[in-house]
């Protein structure tokens, strides 16, 4: 069984979660060797290389200094490649454990919590902290947790029996674009580093991946319950998030400062849906389904 504290084993979080996307990290390691390598080939035999430059440059002092040049471009490449990885090894467990921690930490009272939602729940990480939560706090609550893929959903549930939560667990295969729950069904609704793939096939940066994007926030807020809370940590596009969620008129949106995940810059967003929407003179009634 897991520990519930906060700290945790970088060893005991792989055991239990292993790792997605193993290949990027395997891709990020063979390069930076390979560019180590390259970068000890410069420094012991710099002579030959100095040599090789001098037949295709005009002068000796340019030949030295496409040597040199090409040599420190190698060495800071493979430094970068090793500090990419570690990142990436780091954003793949610790650091996905102890935002889910700080999610966890953004609703104040679990114990009221009936049904909460992960969006995306992928090993499960997010999962089963909600789950220790809602088992520390003494609740009757449970979280469902869902993905796109079946073999995905039925991995989690073996890391929630491991972490000895699997009674306040659920997984459902489903389509994160058109949520298969009824409006205002979960007390709380959270989701990490999983909206940004979604549109992926049409390229990050363009409109129809925004779209999808931001179809899957509406749903978010759609399934929320009227003074239920979302929490949202992602990468890349947060500033649409977040004004997504002010065009749908959600409350007390917050965000968090940037962490460095996956190499890029994250944010935690978080709000809270209002008790009742009014809608009043001039004003559109707004459509949750999006």
């Amino acid at each position: 069984m897991g520990k519930s504290n906060s700290s945790r084993d970088w060893a005991q979080i792989y055991a239990i979660y292993g790792m997605n996307q193993w290949q990027t990290l395997v891709f990020l390691l063979c390069h930076a060797v390979f560019f180590s390598l390259l970068s000890f080939i410069f420094l012991f035999y710099f002579g030959p290389i100095f040599h090789f430059f001098q037949t295709i440059l005009p002068s000796p002092s340019a030949a030295r200094f496409a040597a040199g040049f090409s040599g420190a471009v190698t060495s800071i490449s493979a430094v970068c490649l090793f500090l990419a990885a570690a990142n990436f090894f780091y954003s793949a467990g610790p650091l996905h454990y102890e935002m889910a921690q700080r999610m966890v930490g953004s609703v104040y009272d679990w114990s009221t919590v009936k049904l909460a939602l992960d969006v995306g729940c992928g090993r499960g990480i997010l999962l089963n902290s909600v789950a220790t939560q809602l088992k520390k706090a003494g609740s009757s609550g449970r979280v469902v947790g869902l993905d796109r893929s079946k073999r995905t959903t039925l991995s989690t549930l073996r890391t929630a029996n491991i972490e000895g939560v699997g009674e306040y667990v659920t997984c459902k295969e489903g389509d994160v674009r058109s949520l298969p729950f009824r409006d205002n069904y979960f007390d709380v609704v959270v989701s990490a580093v999983f909206v940004h793939t979604v549109g992926k096939e049409y390229g990050h940066r363009t409109v129809e991946a925004a779209a999808e994007r931001v179809r899957v926030l509406g749903e978010m807020v759609r399934v929320l319950k009227p003074g239920g809370v979302g929490v949202v940590w992602d990468l890349l596009h947060v500033p649409e998030y977040v004004r997504r969620l002010q065009e749908l008129k959600m409350e007390d949106i917050g965000v968090s400062e940037s962490v460095t995940a996956f190499m890029v810059s994250s944010h935690m967003v978080s709000f809270r849906k209002p008790n009742q929407h009014i809608v009043g003179p001039g004003e559109v009634r707004l459509d949750w389904r999006c």
